[in-house]
């Protein structure tokens, strides 16, 4: 792992930790922790939780971020159970990280991800026909990645992954990147964790990188969410403008102002998370089917 990775994880670490110092688990919410979803019994483990006193509207799969290299379900517990608490079941899930694991492991193992919820529609309030996707920074990658495999068999036969029968009714995008060409050839900012995700290499995954180029209309509706203090910020509106262009359904935000940073819609404490996080969830049931 280079030492740019390093130091990013402990930053993290340490920032993840005080975020969410002293909070619980919402009374309202059922957490089932630590569930097998594939072969990799490190890896592949997914917590669950959903509302004890109302119906579920929605099931939503969240992609936790952390460059490729850091992260896991803990640091998102309290924010997916917050995400339980307005009303949906939430399946929050670790993935395989660099330097170890490249590119594309994450993405296999999110389709494994969605063939777990397909086979547990009995044991949890699931609804395949009712998914929405979240996903912040490199999580919003990936997960505008998979709704392109989704949505363009053509990719998805580059990509040599072939999503289960699930209906994607939205998708949420916030504070990510996704033009994986520009990032792996231009963005020297991010080079070594570039390097710890898609090696020293990252030409040899050819048209797998092209990913913008196989957006279509039929990509799931999105929110895109970022802010003024956001080192990312500058890869919203591009984003949204793109998926406009291509007749995708979109809207997209900036909130707060230069001081509001990275992934701030994570800090459940936070009344500017609250209106991000409202929001985003009204636009996404715009698209769910009632039953």
């Amino acid at each position: 792992m280079s030492i740019a990775s390093r130091i990013f994880k402990k930053m993290c670490t340490r920032s993840d930790a005080l975020r969410d110092k002293g909070l619980t688990v919402p009374e309202n919410v059922t957490l089932i922790e630590n569930l097998s979803y594939g072969p990799d019994s490190k890896w592949h483990t997914l917590d669950v939780c959903y509302p004890k006193d109302k119906p579920s509207s929605a099931t939503v799969i969240n992609v936790h971020g952390g460059g490729y290299v850091y992260g896991s379900t803990t640091p998102y517990k309290f924010y997916c159970c917050d995400l339980a608490a307005r009303g949906f079941t939430v399946v929050s899930f670790n993935y395989r990280l660099a330097p170890k694991h490249k590119f594309p492991s994450p993405l296999e193992d999110l389709n494994l991800v969605m063939q777990w919820v397909l086979d547990h529609t009995a044991d949890y309030p699931l609804d395949p026909e009712n998914i929405l996707m979240v996903g912040d920074s490199a999580g919003a990658q990936l997960a505008s990645q998979y709704a392109v495999i989704w949505s363009n068999p053509e990719y998805a036969g580059i990509m040599g992954i072939t999503p289960p029968e699930f209906r994607f009714a939205a998708v949420g995008l916030n504070c990510g990147m996704y033009d994986l060409l520009a990032h792996t050839t231009s963005d020297k900012r991010l080079a070594p964790i570039v390097r710890d995700y898609f090696t020293g290499k990252p030409e040899r995954f050819g048209e797998k990188l092209n990913v913008l180029k196989y957006i279509n209309s039929s990509f799931p509706p999105a929110y895109l969410i970022s802010a003024p203090g956001d080192f990312l910020a500058e890869k919203c509106q591009p984003m949204a403008e793109l998926l406009t262009s291509r007749g995708v359904e979109c809207e997209y935000r900036l909130y707060g102002d230069k001081t509001t940073g990275h992934v701030f819609h994570i800090n459940i404490r936070s009344e500017l998370a609250d209106e991000a996080n409202t929001d985003q969830l009204a636009f996404m049931m715009k698209y769910v089917r009632s039953s």
